[in-house]
């Protein structure tokens, strides 16, 4: 019967537990840093995730901002259009009804020309006696068409300006 050598078996078994024991515990060990890192993963992502919330939340309420004032800048355009067209459209009617009559002051110097207009100012003018003709009622329409015409594009080139006033940093 051979000889079973008890210290060497017993020897291995240790050995076996002994290293069994140590991967158990760094087993346990790792897996304590893994959870802590996860965690400190988790913590880390999470502030950035609050940060980026809190940027957007600001760039919209820039955006929100910029959207009331680009209204209101527009209602003040939309006014100005509005009050200039009044103001055209109640020209217009005066001078479609002889209410009022468009005239022009006449270089009284200019004898070359030999314009028989009288050189007596109306009453209530004011350009001291200086020589007026008037003008005929569709040359006057045909004059203030062209002013309403400028007023508009006057007014919209402030609008424009002002939208890139706003909209730039």
């Amino acid at each position: 019967m051979p000889v079973i050598p008890w210290k060497l078996i017993g020897a291995v078994v240790l050995v076996l537990i002994g290293a069994g024991s140590a991967w158990q515990f760094q087993d346990w060990r790792y897996g304590k840093q893994l959870a802590e890192q996860a965690q400190q993963q988790a913590e880390t992502l999470n502030q950035l995730t609050q940060a980026a919330a809190t940027a957007q939340q600001a760039e919209q309420d820039k955006r929100l901002a910029l959207e009331q004032r680009l209204a209101a800048s527009e209602q003040t355009h939309f006014r100005k259009m509005t009050d200039a067209q009044r103001d055209q459209d109640r020209l217009r009617d005066r001078l479609a009804t002889s209410d009022l009559r468009l005239s022009v002051l006449l270089d009284a110097t200019d004898a070359a020309k030999g314009c028989g207009v009288p050189a007596a100012a109306g009453a209530g003018g004011v350009d001291h006696a200086a020589v007026r003709a008037r003008l005929d009622p569709a040359h006057a329409q045909r004059i203030v068409a062209i002013t309403d015409t400028g007023d508009r594009g006057l007014i919209a080139l402030q609008a424009c300006q002002a939208y890139v006033r706003e909209i730039s940093p």
